[in-house]
């Protein structure tokens, strides 16, 4: 067998999910570090304006009433030129002395202006220490009037401070949209695919099943052939190529569920299958109670206990013992445990069982136990899983399928 070489994405799609991941939340950080240096410059910009201000202030308080030049100017270009930070001011009695870029309504009462302003103090406090202003007298040379200037980031500051993580909402959505229709457009195309493929194998089928039974009746019309025994096993085997023939023409359409005496549809497959496997393998058929009927299509669900079986066969090398218990459940439903004593399944592979394309036979296709899944859960709208599995100790898959809620009447 030729050797596999480069990096398979389908088998290994799980180790490149976790790739993309890691790429997605290293791009994400970088994102969310570069904005916050961003947002912490312009803390610091902004934090060096009000110092300035309030330095701004204290001065041309502490000037002569008489307004220089200089006065002016630092008045018109520094006091006057915030329009975007929100500020308060307060003296030491707790006393609101004004306030800026602080939406009040013209038609509140000043109790209620009070309030608001008072709330927001104490929420400026959470984020920055206020800013003393102490004007000094120049006949005394002491501090007089002292205030407090109280202040919070202005809008764009806190927009730029949410604005990564808005953005990474978007994206993720986003990504979760293309993720969403880039699976369902693959899923649609799998079915096309696995559609086409089953009614091109029926439709191929047809001719040599129909060349057999031809050459089933010339042998049975010859005086001169007498082995029997060849011809019967010849039709089982005949019918058996019917028998998949229908059902890879059920495969893309709805198939008829009717209900069926479950106990007795698996011992059908159990006795064909008997003389087509090795003979040390020891095969048998319990069931909790007598006349157990679930909703089934009898060609698929045949095909599942088939592939499972099989599977279990290889499992076992040949040698080793199938046990089928088959029960009634709650909530209308029929458990069907398929178990063998194999090597088992490595703990970290059971979830891929039923992936298409997983295998750990060097021959084989990987496609027998993803069948079973979808015709359990696809067409029978069942389940079917791996209920444990021990290395060197076994496996047991459990099938459940649904029956009628109306009590069976016994003919």
């Amino acid at each position: 067998m030729a050797k596999k070489d480069g990096f398979n994405l389908y088998e290994n799609k799980s180790t490149l999910k976790w790739i993309v991941l890691g790429v997605s939340l290293v791009i994400s950080g970088g994102s969310i570090f570069y904005t916050n240096v961003l947002v912490n410059k312009l803390k610091i910009k902004e934090k060096s304006f009000i110092r300035l201000y309030a330095k701004a202030l204290e001065y041309t308080v502490s000037e002569n009433v008489t307004i220089s030049q200089n006065i002016n100017f630092i008045s018109e270009e520094i006091i006057y030129q915030n329009n975007s930070i929100p500020m308060i001011i307060m003296d030491t009695l707790g006393g609101i002395y004004g306030s800026i870029n602080i939406e009040i309504d013209s038609t509140w009462t000043k109790a209620r202006i009070n309030n608001k302003l008072r709330k927001m103090v104490a929420s400026m406090k959470k984020d920055y220490p206020p800013i003393r202003i102490a004007p000094i007298d120049k006949a005394t040379g002491e501090p007089y009037y002292v205030q407090f200037l109280y202040y919070k980031n202005s809008s764009l500051l806190t927009q730029l401070t949410y604005y990564p993580y808005v953005q990474l909402s978007v994206i993720a959505i986003f990504g979760f949209i293309a993720y969403w229709a880039f699976n369902y457009s693959r899923t649609a195309e799998q079915n096309r695919v696995w559609v086409g493929m089953a009614k091109e194998t029926a439709h191929q089928l047809g001719t040599p099943i129909s060349s057999l039974m031809a050459w089933m009746e010339h042998l049975r019309a010859d005086p001169d052939f007498t082995n029997y025994d060849i011809l019967t096993e010849l039709d089982k085997d005949i019918h058996k190529l019917s028998l998949i023939t229908e059902r890879f023409s059920n495969i893309g359409s709805v198939p008829k569920l009717k209900e069926e005496e479950i106990i007795l549809e698996v011992n059908k497959v159990i006795s064909y299958l008997r003389p087509r496997i090795s003979s040390k393998v020891e095969m048998t058929v319990k069931g909790r109670q007598e006349n157990i009927y679930a909703q089934i299509n009898i060609a698929l669900f045949e095909w599942v206990i088939e592939n499972i079986c099989k599977n279990a066969v290889d499992a076992m090398g040949g040698v080793g013992k199938i046990e089928i218990n088959i029960m009634e459940g709650s909530d209308w439903r029929v458990f069907i445990d398929i178990s063998d004593n194999g090597k088992g399944i490595d703990p970290s592979k059971i979830k891929r069982v039923f992936s298409p394309g997983f295998t750990t036979k060097k021959r084989g296709w990987g496609l027998g136990l993803a069948l079973a899944k979808r015709i359990i859960e696809n067409y029978h709208q069942g389940k079917v899983y791996v209920k444990s599995s021990s290395p060197d100790q076994g496996t047991t898959f459990r099938i459940v399928l649904n029956r009628n809620q109306a009590p069976h009447k016994l003919s």
